[in-house]
This record gives C-alpha cells, sequence and structure tokens, in this order.
C-alpha cells in the first residue's frame, strides 16, 4: 500500500503532467487535466560581460602604439626658462606609431608647430628627442620623426566597412606623465561634404569627408586613433576652429593611409593645388538650385566674385576654370560622395596633368590642368 501511495503520488504531480506535455498524449481528455494550473519553468542561462574588461582587450595591440609628444616653446628651451624656477608647462598631444623605425603621426592641433623641440614618450616610458619632418596640407596630419626601431606601429583597418551606429573606442595621451585615457561612444555618422577648409565652402587642395562621434571632452583625443570593436584602428580624431568654436571630427582610415604613404616617401610637400572654393553638390542642393547635375564640385563665392572662388596664380586659374563651373570628374573618374573632389585630386602630385569634366552653360567640356 505504500508503496502504491508513492507511486501514484510520483505519478500524478511528475510523470502524468510530463506525458500531458507531450504531442501525442496532450489530445486524451485524461491527461489535460494535469496541464490545469501547472506552470512550466524552462532553465535559462545568463551570461555576465564586463565591457570594461572587454574594452581594455579590444584597444590593447592600438594602444601600444600611442605616444605622448610635449611640445617645447624657444623661450622654455632658452637660458631664462632654466634659470627660472616657476614649472614649465609644454603642450602635450597624443600621436601614433606608424612605421617600427619611428615615423611618428598626428594632428596638427595636438602639437605646436610653429616651436623648434619635441619630446616624444613611447608606452615602455621611453623618451626621445622628436624632429617634426612637416604637415601634409590637404589633411592637417603631422610627422615626426624619432631615432628608435623594432616600435610597435599601428595598424589601420578599412574604414569602408565601418558604419553610422557602431561602437568605437578613443585612445588619447595629452598628460604630462605617460598615460592613456579611453572614451567609449558611437560613430553617429559620415559627413561627406565637411572640409578641413575650415569655411564656409569647401577648398580644393583640404581633405573632405569625415565621421563624426559621440565622445565627449574630445579634446582630449585629437591626434589619436579611434578603433571599433573588432580591434581595428578606423580613425585619427582631429579638430579645427570654426565661427570661435572647436568642431571635431575623425579623417577615415583610409584616408589616412594615402597622406601616411606620402609622408613615407618623403613628398609632403608634392601636394596638388588647384586653387578652388567650391559648393559640393548634393541632390538636394541640386533641386533647391536647379542644377542639370546631381554631384560634383560647383565652383562659388557668394559675393559672384571669380577672383574670390579661383586663387590668383592658381593651376585653377591658369587652366582656365570660371565661377559657376560644376567640375563632375578628374581623369574620367566621377566626383561623389565616396570620391570627393579633393580625394581625387589627392591621387595626383604637384606637376602632373589631368583632364577636368566640367559643366559650363549647360555644355559638357574637358579642360587640361598643370598641378
Amino acid at each position: 500500500m505504500i508503496i502504491g501511495g508513492l507511486g501514484g503520488i510520483l505519478a500524478d504531480h511528475y510523470v502524468f503532467p510530463h506525458l500531458s506535455a507531450t504531442k501525442f498524449f496532450s489530445k486524451y481528455d485524461f491527461f489535460k487535466k494535469f496541464t490545469e494550473d501547472v506552470t512550466v519553468i524552462n532553465k535559462t542561462e545568463q551570461i555576465y560581460v564586463k565591457e570594461e574588461t572587454s574594452l581594455g582587450k579590444i584597444s590593447g595591440q592600438a594602444a601600444s602604439s600611442v605616444v605622448n609628444i610635449a611640445s617645447f616653446s624657444d623661450a622654455e628651451s632658452g637660458g631664462a626658462a632654466k634659470k627660472s624656477l616657476a614649472p614649465v608647462e609644454p603642450k602635450n598631444g597624443t600621436g601614433a606609431i606608424v612605421t617600427s623605425d619611428g615615423l611618428i603621426m598626428t594632428y596638427v592641433a595636438a602639437i605646436n608647430p610653429e616651436k623648434s623641440r619635441y619630446k616624444v614618450t613611447t608606452a615602455d616610458g621611453n623618451i626621445y628627442d622628436g624632429e617634426l619632418l612637416g604637415t601634409d596640407v590637404y589633411s592637417n596630419l603631422s610627422f615626426l620623426k624619432i631615432n628608435a626601431n623594432n616600435l610597435p606601429a599601428i595598424s589601420f583597418g578599412d574604414s569602408a566597412d565601418s558604419k553610422p551606429g557602431e561602437k568605437v573606442i578613443a585612445i588619447g595621451n595629452n598628460l604630462g606623465n605617460y598615460s592613456n585615457r579611453y572614451a567609449a561612444g558611437l560613430l553617429s555618422s559620415f559627413n561627406p561634404t565637411y572640409n578641413l577648409a575650415g569655411k564656409v565652402l569647401s577648398y580644393s587642395d583640404k581633405l573632405e569627408g569625415v565621421f563624426e562621434t559621440d565622445f565627449n571632452s574630445e579634446t582630449n583625443y585629437v591626434g589619436g586613433p579611434i578603433i571599433d570593436y573588432s580591434g581595428q584602428v578606423i580613425g585619427i580624431t582631429g579638430m579645427l576652429e570654426k565661427n570661435g568654436l572647436d568642431e571635431y571630427f575623425q579623417i577615415p582610415s583610409n584616408k589616412v593611409k594615402k597622406v601616411i604613404d606620402r609622408a613615407i616617401k618623403k613628398e609632403l610637400d608634392q601636394n596638388p593645388l588647384v586653387g578652388v572654393y567650391y559648393v559640393p553638390i548634393t541632390k538636394t542642393y541640386a533641386m533647391e538650385k536647379n542644377l542639370t547635375a546631381d554631384q560634383g564640385a560647383l565652383i562659388f563665392s557668394p559675393s559672384g566674385q571669380g577672383s574670390l572662388a579661383i586663387i590668383a596664380g592658381s593651376a585653377g586659374q591658369k587652366a582656365g576654370l570660371q565661377i559657376n563651373d560644376i567640375i563632375i570628374a578628374v581623369n574620367g573618374q566621377e566626383i561623389n560622395e565616396e570620391n570627393t573632389f579633393p580625394d581625387l585630386l589627392y591621387q595626383y602630385k604637384k606637376g602632373d596633368a589631368v583632364e577636368l569634366t566640367i559643366l559650363r552653360n549647360g555644355q559638357e567640356i574637358k579642360l587640361p590642368v598643370n598641378l
């Protein structure tokens, strides 16, 4: 009797409810009553990810390539400064190692390019004298050289794969002692018409098309890299002053790599200089102004004076470019959001000859330009 009673209890509470939940037995009325007032709880597992630890691991490789650059003024390195007991604070900025033999890259706003003495501190704590090689006019990226070898060079990913909404990490190092600082944020957008001329109009000789992010205190990261969550460096943080306000952005890595290649070849002074101001045409702008082209570069001046749209003595003026010309292609490559006018020009060097395709008074013409 005891065994039978226990068996009945087990069957009533465990066996029959389980059978009634199966497809075969659930269709019988006898088993349906066992599913009444029964709650089935499925076991789940929760996995906790400590995000700050993950960020450290993601940025580890790039962080080892980040350096601190201290800019000392002539006065700070002179005899008067040495005799004074007052502390002298150099300008500290962030940079990155781009070749293992000591080529350092930063954004021009992170250093003082007018001064003569630089100290570069690497992740291992070593301090080197830095020599300023020059600044790329197109991108505002500056390059220094230190006497060192076997350094951990930064590795850049493909910025074309980065889309707005992705999480990214910024690394900066602008403290008095070597110490990286980090920020996490979102890649907010890609702004195809943002031009580094810092003016209302775009300029043919300045980089156009940048990332924008939502980092706080971006001033701390100027000159440093931003990294996606796969560990790829997809840009370098820059800054411009416009209308009295500082604006921050990230130069995409695919553009940065082209500048680095020119710096390695010691061709920073070989940039083509066309010398025209223009409006980058978007579909909205074309509809508003009733233009015949929905992409390209419209040579423009708010005053309507051609002399203000085309720099006197420039390659553009010598080639015969005119105000209200719409440049739609460079050597057959169409100007669009992916290939801006300055980007297409940057493929060439000073002294090269290119052919511009232009719409003038509704007519398409080909115009040779000696850069």
